[in-house]
């Protein structure tokens, strides 16, 4: 797996009921901007404000909408080891790979005892691949990447990899040198894809790859070039987006209604992130124009292809 994987949203009706209707278009979406991935009910789709059956039927509308330009995997880590398991084996046939985050209400507190329930979780879908979700920052769980990452190649058959989302650009070169090129390590934080670029990254999971795809394709190419100053001024654009919408009334919401510029009204966030309003959304707009953002834009889906319902 490499290039651009999106964590999608939980598209919502008004009422803060899922509008499942919406998925197949938003994966035409995101394959019209060269998106290769779905990281589907991970944090950017409000899975922990989501019941057990809700996700299940978002990983249902995903597999029904699926194409084979895009690989789906379906993040099912849960407090509760018994749902992260029927999460997993509900998975099968419906994702191409599952990924789990460790608890983080009564935590793990060992790494042994995270492998465990990693353990555990991968078990109740062995023929599926596998990836830890590494997010020290929500989880509060943070052993030793790389010597966990040791362990789970030994003690977990289908394990495939890791998404690593910390700030952390040494721990990540240090798990890319780990994996040999037998597992995929994704890097998490959108805001450092051009330095992860410079330690190896070549598969990136975010939110932002929703809606700026165009802007970290070319992130890419100026590094292939060699234009390395160029890259990290670009890259600025795209912390630029996230801290404006942080600022005007913070990223979940903002980032999820942002999605209706490209033809996809993905609806209400989920408490306690804040919807925002048409203007807060038209004020953001109006600074990404003034920031020359918009080249830089996913391209809008096409017309006939919105959801009516």
């Amino acid at each position: 797996m490499k290039n651009l994987i999106a964590a999608t949203y939980a598209p919502m009706h008004p009422n803060g009921t899922l509008n499942l209707g919406m998925i197949k278009a938003y994966g035409e979406f995101l394959i019209s901007n060269k998106v290769t991935g779905a990281f589907v009910n991970g944090s950017t789709g409000d899975f922990v404000s989501l019941s057990t059956s809700e996700r299940m039927d978002l990983t249902e509308a995903w597999s029904d909408a699926k194409e084979d330009d895009i690989y789906v995997i379906n993040h099912v880590g849960h407090t509760n080891i018994r749902e992260a398991k029927n999460l997993a084996a509900h998975s099968v046939g419906r994702a191409n790979a599952i990924a789990a985050l460790a608890p983080y209400y009564f935590k793990p507190k060992s790494l042994e005892s995270l492998l465990e329930y990693c353990m555990e979780v991968a078990s109740a879908a062995p023929d599926l691949p596998f990836y830890y979700y590494h997010i020290p920052v929500l989880t509060g769980v943070n052993f030793d990447i790389v010597t966990f990452q040791k362990k789970a190649v030994s003690a977990i058959s289908n394990f495939r990899g890791i998404k690593f989302t910390e700030d952390n650009l040494t721990g990540f070169a240090s798990s890319l040198d780990c994996s040999n090129d037998k597992v995929d390590i994704f890097f998490g934080v959108d805001e450092k894809f051009a330095s992860s670029i410079k330690v190896g990254a070549k598969g990136w999971v975010g939110s932002t790859y929703n809606h700026l795809a165009p802007l970290y394709y070319d992130i890419l190419a100026e590094h292939e070039k060699g234009s390395f100053e160029n890259a990290e001024e670009m890259q600025k654009l795209a912390v630029y987006f996230v801290n404006t919408l942080e600022e005007i009334g913070g990223f979940h919401g903002g980032s999820k209604g942002f999605m209706k510029f490209f033809g996809l009204e993905m609806g209400p966030s989920r408490f306690p992130h804040r919807t925002f309003s048409d203007e807060q959304l038209n004020q953001a707009m109006d600074l990404m124009k003034k920031e020359s953002l918009l080249d830089y834009l996913s391209k809008p889906l096409q017309l006939s292809k919105i959801p009516r319902n």
